[in-house]
């Protein structure tokens, strides 16, 4: 424990851990103050996505970066599956669709892009193994297609086009789950040397024993769920009061909230140019929501939720994941990147953020 306490003492960002337990204690207390607990939540989760930030390095040392991008995504990931569940409890389909769409944009353009950047602002050109990016670009599209299904079919028959899509939905989510497992057999077993990382990162002796690293990773991980659960029970409440639609609030605020933890990370590497790292936890992160969360949720809302949850997104979640997977295509195929690079994906970024602001927050769902 003592590297952890050194580490906490140093750090003065890791100093606002104390607003953990405060918005723990306070969503007990004041449960009804919506725009306190939502500020509050936000104030936690960032020194809890640095925290994990210095434990994932910690394990990459050990398993190098493609594992432990594929570590971190995981850890994070769970995050967004639980904010999901809550509300697939709920009922609330639309704010469960639109994280979902909102991770995958969030991870494939502004995390992506803002690692290119803040790596291209101290190196030069940066270089990565693109074959990570091959893959997750094509896992990525297989998935958009897969959301492009249902909603075809619901418009086929207008009297049984629901019931259609719903049964469609189900096969699909089993079929992506049984492609994510053989990309994990392909990139990690059958195939790994394709996948090693670039040798040109910055090295350096880890600072935590590697049964310290996974013991905070994992007991982080738990503490960022609980406080993003916490967020998106007052995020609702908080956005009406501060005037943004519920588009905005699924697509930009949840996702960026629920993804902080992998973009403290994704950051870090790519300042230290392990760009690698940075691809692999900002699309490996995507893929995952789109071929494992996604499918996950569909078939739990048979237990847990009111009525079976589909894959039918609205027609502007699925160009925005389209542009944004084509996109992630194209700026990865080089294995190659520049600040400017990362610029124009953020920038894309901004453009979806911006439009999707516009929309009337008495909307009942995103346009």
């Amino acid at each position: 424990m003592n590297p952890l306490l050194r580490e906490i003492r140093h750090t003065p960002l890791l100093w606002t851990l104390i607003f953990v337990p405060v918005v723990l204690v306070a969503a007990r207390i004041v449960p009804e103050a919506h725009t306190l607990l939502f500020v509050l939540a936000v104030l936690a989760i960032v020194p809890l996505a640095a925290l994990l930030s210095h434990a994932t390095e910690a394990v990459s040392e050990k398993t190098g970066d493609a594992v432990g991008g594929l570590l971190n995504a995981t850890l994070g990931n769970l995050t967004e599956l639980i904010i999901a569940v809550t509300a697939l409890r709920a009922g609330e389909y639309m704010l469960v669709k639109a994280s979902i769409a909102g991770a995958i944009v969030t991870n494939t353009l502004f995390m992506l892009g803002a690692s290119f950047l803040l790596g291209g602002l101290r190196y030069h050109v940066q270089e990565y193994n693109r074959a990570g990016g091959r893959m997750y670009s094509a896992l990525l599209l297989m998935a958009t297609i897969a959301l492009l299904a249902p909603a075809a079919v619901s418009e086929l028959d207008l009297t049984r086009g629901e019931a259609m899509a719903q049964k469609l939905s189900a096969g699909l989510a089993i079929l992506l789950i049984v492609a994510y497992g053989l990309s994990l057999l392909f990139s990690l077993k059958t195939h790994k040397e394709l996948f090693a990382s670039e040798a040109h990162g910055e090295t350096e002796e880890a600072k935590w024993p590697i049964g310290l690293a996974v013991g905070t990773l994992l007991v982080v991980t738990v503490l960022v769920a609980l406080v993003s659960e916490i967020f998106v029970e007052s995020v609702q409440k908080a956005a009406e009061t501060l005037g943004m639609s519920p588009a905005f609030v699924g697509f930009i605020i949840v996702a960026l909230v629920g993804a902080a933890a992998e973009m403290a990370v994704a950051f870090s590497a790519a300042r230290k140019n392990r760009l690698d790292m940075s691809v692999s936890i900002a699309l490996g992160s995507a893929s995952q929501i789109a071929l494992f969360v996604a499918p996950v949720l569909v078939l739990l809302s048979y237990v847990i939720g009111p009525k079976p949850m589909d894959l039918q997104f609205w027609p502007g979640a699925v160009t925005m994941v389209m542009i944004a997977t084509v996109t992630a295509t194209f700026v990865t195929n080089s294995g190659r990147s520049a600040w400017f690079i990362g610029a124009l994906l953020v920038f894309i970024y901004v453009i979806f953020a911006m439009t999707l602001y516009m929309v009337p927050p008495g909307s009942h769902g995103p346009v």
